[in-house]
């Protein structure tokens, strides 16, 4: 560790005393820094939600017929890959 000047070594010795005096150690509070990040995590997690809540508007999702719901039954398209579902008839 370096050693530090006599001008640092002076200041530091001047600061020490007065931050003790100002603090209570019966009251300790995370104080504006503690706020903002406070903040920028809630507004970030805002953010994230809203970003999520649009994407799932975006989904299109159909579930498969159920095995044993509809005529084809065990029908495949060609290379016995099941075919595309066609829509209900009603």
């Amino acid at each position: 560790m370096p050693d530090m000047t006599a001008g640092a070594n002076l200041a530091m010795s001047h600061l020490v005393p007065l931050a003790a005096k100002e603090l209570d150690e019966n009251k300790v509070t995370p104080g504006v820094l503690g706020f903002l990040v406070f903040a920028a995590l809630a507004v970030g997690v805002w953010m994230l939600m809203k970003s999520m809540n649009r994407h799932m508007g975006r989904v299109n999702f159909e579930e498969a017929p159920e095995a044993g719901a509809g005529a084809g039954t065990g029908a495949t398209a060609e290379g016995g890959k099941p075919g595309p579902a066609s829509p209900a008839k009603g």
